[in-house]
């Protein structure tokens, strides 16, 4: 995206790719991939009736937070938030938790996140895993940087290349070699990705790909993700 005096063009918006509808067919092009596509359906089975998880979320999901939940406060930290993905997932670094907490975060609590939150996460991440799956043709547990261009591509970011490249730099340590990135890495992109495009649509309500906006509006949506 370029700036311009204040305005921001996007040319990812109208070639980002269509959308399957319900019944397996493409529907017409979106400027932005449609509200919670990302999250998925909820399972048709589990727990009924837990207090704060919404109806039909997997047993596992609720295990794993209550498992951290210690206190019984309902809430968990960045630290618990760890440790219960660790449980279905891997170990993520500090930093894309950090990521995932300013995304999902409980709207009354900034520093923690409560059972709809980790839900909505969990759900989430099942659908970037089932995507990093699916570039990661190899099976090396790695995309390179094509891969990670098809894959965002795939859940609707037609990023363009001066913005891949700094994403890639931010892993490339300096070495000059090929840079790969694990479902961590991967996870951490595409939520800064994710984010910045849901800050950027909040401006642009038509969905035309550009928007106005101020100073002190810019660093807002930035410096989250940038202090993570």
């Amino acid at each position: 995206m370029a700036y311009h005096s204040g305005s921001y063009t996007g040319g990812y918006a109208p070639s980002a790719p269509p959308v399957p509808d319900s019944h397996g067919s493409p529907q017409q092009h979106q400027p932005y991939p449609p509200p919670n596509y990302y999250y998925g359906a909820q399972s048709s089975y589990g727990s009924h009736g837990h207090s704060g998880f919404p109806p039909g979320t997997h047993p596992e999901v609720i295990r794993s937070f209550q498992m951290v939940d210690k206190d019984r406060s309902g809430f968990i930290d960045e630290s618990e938030l760890q440790q219960a993905l660790s449980s279905g997932y891997q170990r993520f670094s500090l930093r894309t938790i950090r990521l995932l907490m300013f995304l999902f975060k409980n709207p009354n609590d900034s520093l923690r996140i409560g059972p709809k939150e980790f839900a909505a996460l969990w759900s989430c991440l099942g659908q970037w895993r089932a995507i990093f799956e699916r570039f990661d043709r190899d099976r090396s547990g790695k995309i390179d940087a094509t891969e990670l261009r098809d894959a965002l591509y795939s859940l609707g970011y037609a990023i363009p290349p001066s913005v891949l490249q700094v994403l890639i730099s931010r892993y490339d340590g300096g070495s000059g070699r090929k840079v790969e990135l694990n479902f961590d890495s991967f996870v951490e992109c595409g939520m800064i990705v994710k984010g910045l495009t849901e800050k950027f649509k909040e401006k642009d309500p038509r969905y035309t790909g550009s928007a106005m906006l101020t100073y002190d509006t810019f660093m807002s949506m930035i410096i989250p993700f940038l202090v993570s």
